[in-house]
């Protein structure tokens, strides 16, 4: 056999090393496994002829031993090729048969070809019914696939005729576990599902009771703000909303993200635009004082309600009901928000209730 050299010295480049190393799987003696084509070497003909000599029970038993080989030192992808070689012998001892099954499920274990296993351990149950390696190997890739039940199942089923089997009583123990915390879980999921489904119940019919029209937003976005009710009111009676304040003479705005419904508007307005306090940036002519405001509400039909900074959400819902006999009416929940136009008392005002009773009637 020609010698392979291999680069010697700490200078030795590594791509070199794996280079020589793979050189080695073209020389018979080290071959991984054999290749099926004819072959004009007369060294790995001969290794065929001796590898393939024999009846197919003394071939599949000696790829069996060569993967054993493999396998103890933890090359499990070439052991599989091994065993995979056994079974293409088709071997008629059903003894040797199921221990190349069970084989090659242990090193599809190791490589987490967990249906590989699967299949491998259910053809060696139909050859060996009571096949403890079997059922033990289908437990090990259940648990992995988390089907905590089927490898209770699969233990319960080997430990009936093996009940000392210390390592499928391990892997039901883990089993047990694993199908108990999964219980609690879809126990807390199921729990948590009603209670949101609750609570939007109760939310619900609460934004009916207040007339409410809810519009979803068109582009399917959410608002970070949500609609919820107030947890200081032991009663569970008070929502509280998100509410934008529109400034439309500077097309801009403002978020209260806490409005509390039974809170009147003047309390906001004297805490956003108080009398001493410098103007915001935006307000170029410092009209924006909280006694110098007036506030509008617009239904989902148009009309325009002016709301008195004394009044609260609770006190604009009522008035925002459509009149008997006429089509449904009342403030628009949009996104989950409620909005109202906010503008200094005059001129400005008077201007944008014109343009908005003109855009109305267009």
């Amino acid at each position: 056999m020609a010698a392979v050299g291999i680069p010697s010295g700490p200078e030795a480049p590594v791509k070199d090393l794996e280079a020589t190393l793979a050189a080695f799987d073209n020389i018979p003696l080290f071959m991984k496994s054999l290749p099926t084509d004819d072959t004009e070497d007369s060294s790995l003909a001969a290794l065929q002829s001796l590898v393939h000599d024999g009846t197919p029970d003394e071939v599949a038993q000696n790829f069996k031993e060569q993967g054993n080989e493999y396998f103890q030192g933890k090359r499990y992808r070439e052991a599989l090729g091994f065993y995979t070689q056994g079974l293409d012998a088709t071997p008629t001892d059903i003894v040797l048969r199921e221990a190349l099954l069970c084989n090659r499920a242990a090193c599809n274990l190791e490589l987490k070809n967990y249906g590989s296993v699967l299949r491998d351990c259910s053809a060696a149950l139909t050859l060996n019914e009571t096949s403890s390696k079997a059922f033990y190997r289908s437990a090990l890739a259940l648990l992995a696939l988390d089907r905590a039940e089927e490898a209770l199942d699969c233990c319960d089923r080997c430990l009936a005729f093996d009940p000392e089997n210390k390592g499928v009583g391990q892997v039901r123990e883990r089993a047990g576990k694993a199908k108990t915390l999964r219980d609690q879980r879809k126990k807390a999921k199921a729990e948590r599902l009603h209670k949101e489904a609750e609570a939007k119940r109760q939310l619900d019919n609460a934004f009916r009771q207040r007339n409410l029209i809810i519009l979803p937003k068109a582009d399917g976005s959410s608002n970070p703000y949500e609609p919820h009710f107030d947890p200081d009111d032991p009663t569970n009676n008070t929502l509280v909303f998100p509410v934008f304040f529109l400034y439309p003479q500077y097309a801009t705005s403002d978020v209260i993200s806490e409005f509390v419904e039974g809170v009147p508007f003047a309390a906001h307005l004297e805490q956003m635009f108080p009398p001493q306090a410098p103007a915001p940036d935006w307000d170029k002519r410092g009209e924006y004082i909280a006694d110098q405001l007036v506030v509008y509400a617009m239904t989902h039909r148009k009309r325009l309600l002016k709301v008195g900074k004394k009044m609260t959400l609770s006190d604009v819902f009522p008035s925002s009901r459509a009149k008997e006999g006429e089509k449904r009416d009342g403030l628009e929940l949009k996104d989950g928000c409620l909005t109202f136009v906010v503008l200094p008392k005059g001129e400005v005002e008077k201007k944008w209730v014109e343009d908005y009773k003109k855009s109305r009637e267009e």
